[in-house]
């Protein structure tokens, strides 16, 4: 096999050293633009895993490295001059350049041939003549580029601008400095890779660089300027800079990472911002498993396809947690508030990646010290501690997400209706939410929704509401009010979710005249009159949910119904008074937030679900979801329930865990308005995480308390809770501790005799 390798940075002479390794016959040849001593960073950071891959693909190549790594430990993180230090983090760094000769060496050693200062010939002429093309040229790869058809790239631009520069000594811990200047903030990354040098980023939002005036600073002068802002940092010692240059990061995804027989490698098929220090990392880990695809499978293409298989998920989950790092930092400035404690834990948390628990398990006098400015009592996880919205105290920061049953007949909530809330409020949650629950017959989604505009519906909710307030005492129970507008008239979700009945449907209204999808029926706009009807029903609804027991209500202003038709610029097309800018969308599910207020007990909270992004172009953005909730706060809202999209059948959510928070937690920051976070939120130490991060008040989970009814009364008992924020019923108290599964009580071995 005669392989060909465009780049010489560490992913692709990695690659070849690898390939000719396991197969000394193999002709490879590096292509390097640039000279063998060119970089243009400074430090590498690798993690014991990848280390570890190193270590048992090349042992030659991992003592190079071991020899020459920096380790530390910790992370310091300065805010507003106060320092906080979280240690256990365990790190590996070196120069750029130095790891670039020890793969210099180990290819000339194995015979690569290593061509510097040379323009690889074009791709195609490269498979021409080669078995193997791999594309390793970076995130401006023109490999990438001459098969743009086929890889289908997209590279997205983000808003901060940063520098890459060195400090000569050692800084003694991974260090953040935020400096808040007459400009905007601006935010250094710092670590050490060597005895006497430091790796140094600086970084800031486009219009705080402009506006601090180093679009017009050449090289030099930057430098110096950045070593002014952080000298506290830096010890009043100078910067360096190679070749440095002021850049914006680029996102970059690829539909494919092989056509033929060209393959895309590290940042050429994809890569992870800086923050989270995975781009070598990345690139050399595709290394490996393209070297041990191309030995375990028969041909070429079986190998390739499982390259791409193998890693495209590991590379997803990162640039996922890349990306949440990136935007944390891009939006700095929002939590310059918290208490610096709280400040460095959300920092440190930030990608999702390190979690409340994993850094308690590394620093725990750390993450105690915030758990105690947060307010948590001693030995409390910060889920378990209450929340007070207006007159109701929750006794835990758990609540079981609005789930449709699709169980109930003429609207009537049954048996099925009763053990299933009474479940959820038996298992420990702080508040347990009803599905939709319909304002009138019209307004269902399915014939099996439930309803609050009859006699017969409100008692079957009382009966529910009184379960669970005498047999789960300390557990709230809200309704959530809602009208199913344009997506009514749909079948049970298990016989075709968002399809239209083939018979006993009824009329469908909306803010305009638009079907959720080609095959939904076309509903009619409504009237001035129209209007006055349903925001009547909605009153109805709620003083007969008043009368229930319901100790909070929600309106359901999400998820495309009829009140999110009406805040969605691509479901309201309206030219009167309810349509046109957002100001106005918003007009009717004011009036009809005004109304429920009205005859909603004064005590009693209310809370606004909404939709913070429909995830399609020309729809409500992040922006429009900050106006929105600050709309809803300004008239009474005690929290704002923050799901996303289901507005329009062609939206496109970028889904992944938690992925529906970070807009929560831009609610909670920006409108000071308490905030329930939703989305693929699964664990115990997620709902800590978030809580004590300060990017939610609230955790809605809908699908792990159907997996598991007692979902928080078991992550109690994981965590080994026993106080007063989560109660075991007392007929359950003998299930409080996990049943042994197996016997224990073999006698152990005393002995070992060697042969």
């Amino acid at each position: 096999m005669r392989v060909a390798v465009v780049g010489g940075g560490p992913g692709g002479l990695y690659a070849a050293a690898l390939l000719k390794r396991l197969d000394p016959a193999r002709e490879i040849t590096v292509w390097e633009r640039n000279a063998p001593d060119d970089t243009f960073g400074f430090g590498v950071v690798l993690s014991d895993e990848t280390l570890g891959g190193i270590e048992h693909a090349d042992p030659v190549v991992y003592a190079a490295l071991r020899d020459e790594f920096v380790r530390w430990d910790d992370i310091d993180i300065v805010h507003r001059g106060v320092r906080h230090r979280s240690g256990g983090h365990g790190f590996a760094a070196l120069g750029r350049r130095r790891l670039l000769e020890i793969l210099h060496e180990r290819c000339r050693s194995l015979g690569v041939e290593l061509r510097f200062r040379t323009e690889a010939p074009p791709p195609a002429e490269l498979m021409t003549a080669y078995d193997l093309v791999i594309a390793a040229d970076g995130v401006h790869s023109a490999a990438r580029e001459a098969y743009a058809d086929v890889f289908r790239p997209s590279v997205e631009e983000h808003r901060c601008r940063y520098i890459w520069l060195a400090a000569d000594f050692a800084l003694d811990a991974f260090r953040f400095e935020i400096a808040e200047t007459e400009h905007g903030v601006m935010q250094l990354h710092g670590y050490p890779y060597a005895a006497d040098a430091s790796t140094v980023i600086v970084e800031m939002r486009e219009e705080v660089w402009r506006a601090a005036g180093f679009a017009d600073l050449d090289e030099q002068e930057s430098v110096e300027r950045c070593g002014k802002i952080f000298a506290d940092a830096l010890g009043g010692r100078s910067l360096r800079s190679n070749k440095s240059a002021w850049v914006t990061f680029r996102t970059v995804v690829n539909d494919r990472w092989s056509h033929d027989r060209l393959v895309l490698l590290g940042d050429a098929a994809h890569t992870a911002h800086f923050s989270i220090g995975s781009g070598t990392k990345l690139a050399v880990e595709d290394a490996l498993a393209l070297a041990a695809c191309l030995e375990e499978r028969p041909t070429l293409g079986e190998a390739l396809a499982a390259y791409e298989e193998e890693r495209r998920p590991v590379v997803a989950s990162t640039q996922r947690a890349a990306r949440a790092s990136l935007e944390w930092f891009e939006n700095l400035g929002r939590y310059l508030g918290q208490p610096a404690r709280q400040f460095a834990f959300n920092l440190l948390t930030r990608s999702r990646r390190v979690t409340h628990d994993n850094l308690r398990l590394r620093d725990a006098h750390f993450t105690a010290a915030v758990e105690r400015e947060f307010g948590c009592p001693q030995g409390t996880p910060p889920m378990f501690t209450p929340l007070r919205l207006r007159g109701l105290t929750l006794r835990n920061r758990v609540v079981v997400s609005p789930m449709d049953m699709y169980a109930a007949v003429d609207g009537v909530p049954g048996d099925f209706h009763l053990v299933h809330l009474g479940a959820r409020a038996l298992g420990g949650a702080g508040l347990v939410m009803t599905e939709m629950v319909c304002v009138s017959a019209e307004g269902r989604i399915t014939p099996g929704c439930t309803g609050l505009y009859t006699y017969q519906q409100a008692e079957s909710w009382r009966r529910i509401a009184h379960f669970v307030h005498t047999q789960a005492p300390g557990t709230a129970i809200g309704v959530q009010l809602g009208h199913s507008g344009r997506k009514g008239a749909t079948k049970l979700m298990w016989e075709g979710i968002d399809e239209p009945l083939e018979e006993g449907d009824w009329p469908l209204v909306a803010a305009s005249p638009v079907p959720y999808g080609p095959r939904n029926q076309t509903p009619r706009e409504l009237a001035r009159v129209q209007l006055t009807d349903i925001r009547e029903q909605f009153a109805a609804a709620a003083w007969r949910a008043a009368r229930c027991g319901f100790d909070l209500l929600e309106l359901h202003c999400a998820h495309g119904y009829l009140l999110s038709g009406f805040l969605s610029p691509l479901t309201n097309r309206r030219t009167d008074a309810y349509g046109g800018s957002l100001e106005r969308r918003l007009r009717f599910p004011l009036e009809v937030f005004d109304a429920v207020r009205a005859v909603w007990p004064e005590e009693r909270p209310m809370t606004v679900r909404i939709s913070a992004t429909d995830w399609a172009d020309g729809g409500n953005t992040g922006d429009d979801a900050v106006a929105i909730a600050r709309a809803f706060a300004a008239h009474g809202a005690d929290a704002v329930d923050v799901s996303t999209g289901q507005v329009v059948a062609d939206e496109h959510p970028d889904y992944g865990r938690s992925y529906q928070t970070p807009y929560a937690d831009r609610i909670r920051h920006e409108t000071g308005v308490p905030v329930i976070a939703v989305g693929a939120i699964s664990s115990w130490d997620d709902v800590n995480s978030l809580i004590l991060a300060g990017r939610t008040d609230l955790c809605a989970l809908g699908r792990p308390h159907l997996y598991d009814p007692h979902w928080t009364l078991h992550a109690a008992a994981e965590q080994g809770y026993e106080g007063p924020g989560v109660a075991w019923p007392k007929p359950y108290r003998a299930g409080s501790r996990p049943p042994r599964t197996g016997r224990t009580d073999a006698p152990k071995p005393r002995l070992s005799l060697g042969t």
